[in-house]
């Protein structure tokens, strides 16, 4: 997550945006199938669905769309996908890890397709080992500073078992342990503090600072691989100085 997930940003026409749009709904309605197929099909009782949901109203997705996930994924109508969960360890240019999250359909393909993606992009396809062990799993939750007190959001979410509040500016990002994720987001919400996205994710101990050309190179790849239909999540331990993320920025 580190650099990328930060500093991305649209830099296209409408017909750009409105693919992209496209895909992250594709995403979206991946994660509350599989998280309704494995928990049942009440946000109530299943946290992952309801978070999954949130995410989806977060970017605007139809409810009708949300409802018909739900069913699908719960069994009560047809046409839901078997989609099979798979994770790739790789490396981007300048050894930067990848950990690369699949939803899938058609293993093959998926396999294919990253594998590719890599290969065009001046990266491979690593070991299983290789990679993750620089990557722990922790629970993240996304919160928009607009209107909120960092010193509020931090006790609130330390006495609910938070590990660390970090600001990046536009977001405040709560860490915790994996099985520490819902409390802390209820937490939040009985406070009143709205947010965007409550995921586990994978963090990464140590981090690659890039020189600009290689953060460009980097960030190529990843953008590449976010737009396979496979591929859900991407997670990578690079970072750069403050003026490479401007100078990416910009761009």
């Amino acid at each position: 997550m580190s650099g990328h997930s930060k500093w991305a940003t649209t830099k296209h026409k409408k017909a750009a945006i409105d693919a992209k749009r496209g895909k992250l709904f594709a995403k979206l309605i991946k994660n509350i199938e599989i998280a309704a197929r494995l928990g049942g099909g009440d946000p109530d009782g299943n946290p992952t669905l309801y978070d999954a949901i949130v995410k989806a109203k977060k970017a605007s997705m139809p409810a009708d769309n949300i409802k018909r996930a739900v069913k699908r994924g719960s069994g009560e109508e047809a046409g839901g996908a078997n989609y099979e969960e798979i994770v790739y360890e790789g490396y981007a240019p300048a050894g930067v890890g990848l950990i690369i999250e699949c939803l899938t359909d058609n293993r093959n393909r998926a396999a294919a397709d990253v594998r590719s993606t890599l290969s065009k992009g001046g990266g491979s396809l690593a070991t299983t080992g290789s990679v993750s062990f620089n990557f722990e799993r922790k629970g993240q939750i996304v919160v928009p500073s607009e209107g909120v007190d960092y010193d509020n959001l931090f006790e609130i979410a330390a006495e609910a078992g938070a590990d660390d509040v970090a600001d990046d500016g536009e977001v405040f990002t709560v860490i915790t342990e994996p099985g520490d994720l819902v409390t802390v987001r209820k937490a939040l919400q009985d406070a009143g503090i709205d947010y965007d996205s409550a995921d586990l994710v994978q963090s990464p101990k140590n981090e690659v600072e890039l020189s600009l050309e290689d953060a460009r190179k980097v960030s190529k790849l990843i953008d590449n691989l976010d737009d396979l239909d496979d591929v859900q999540n991407i997670y990578s331990n690079w970072t750069a100085s403050d003026e490479v993320m401007a100078q990416l920025d910009e761009e």
